[in-house]
């Protein structure tokens, strides 16, 4: 396969890669992450946004490799704890937190904070403890250009008080969609790339670029 057909992504995440295989193989392109090169250390997230982290990610891989690089950076925002934990998703329990860390505190967080928008809902759903929104950047860094290039994707939802579904990471098994009537980890991969914060900033730069 020569190096037109590969993609770089800036991540070593393996749910991004695998959400990401399934759209880019449907262009006939193979997907390569961080942890198919030797060498590259940890990349320090110090932006103060999505868009900002994304770019620190892209440009530092791009620049190594010296090939056209994909980052992207995502998280939660939460309605009823201010948009928090943001950029701070990944490590919201701390630097070292995993996917279950992270949930905990979250519903640490809204049990002292309950909403429960029930009224926003159709009948029959479960209780929610709040609105929230996934929120995805992705910047495709070219460093022969010296350009790089900014793709957004939102999804809103809400958060329930418990867990549902084994596909997906993060906060998906948390995350739940009115209009499938299930949370992103019951969705399959191709379900949740449809209507996804990250399928739908993948979709723009694929329409654009590939």
């Amino acid at each position: 396969m020569n190096k037109q057909q590969v993609v770089v992504i800036a991540t070593r995440n393996k749910g991004k890669v695998k959400e990401m295989e399934e759209l880019f193989a449907k262009r006939g392109f193979q997907i390569h992450s961080l942890d198919d090169y030797e060498g590259i250390p940890e990349i320090e997230e110090t932006g103060s946004s999505f868009y900002e982290n994304a770019l620190i990610k892209a440009h530092y891989v791009a620049d190594l490799l010296q090939v056209p690089v994909i980052a992207d950076d995502s998280g939660l925002e939460v309605e009823a704890l201010d948009g928090q934990p943001g950029v701070y998703s990944a490590r919201y329990a701390g630097e070292e937190a995993n996917d279950a860390d992270n949930n905990a505190k979250l519903l640490r967080e809204l049990s002292q904070k309950l909403t429960f928008p029930s009224d926003k809902l159709p009948v029959g759903h479960p209780p929610v403890w709040s609105a929230a929104d996934f929120v995805c950047c992705i910047v495709l860094a070219d460093p022969a250009r010296k350009q790089h290039a900014r793709f957004e994707g939102r999804c809103p939802g809400y958060i329930l008080g418990e867990a549902r579904g084994h596909n997906g990471f993060g906060y998906d098994p948390y995350f739940y969609l009115p209009e499938y009537g299930k949370t992103m980890a019951e969705l399959t991969v191709e379900e949740k790339n449809k209507i996804s914060h990250r399928g739908k900033a993948l979709r723009q730069l694929i329409e654009l670029v590939y």
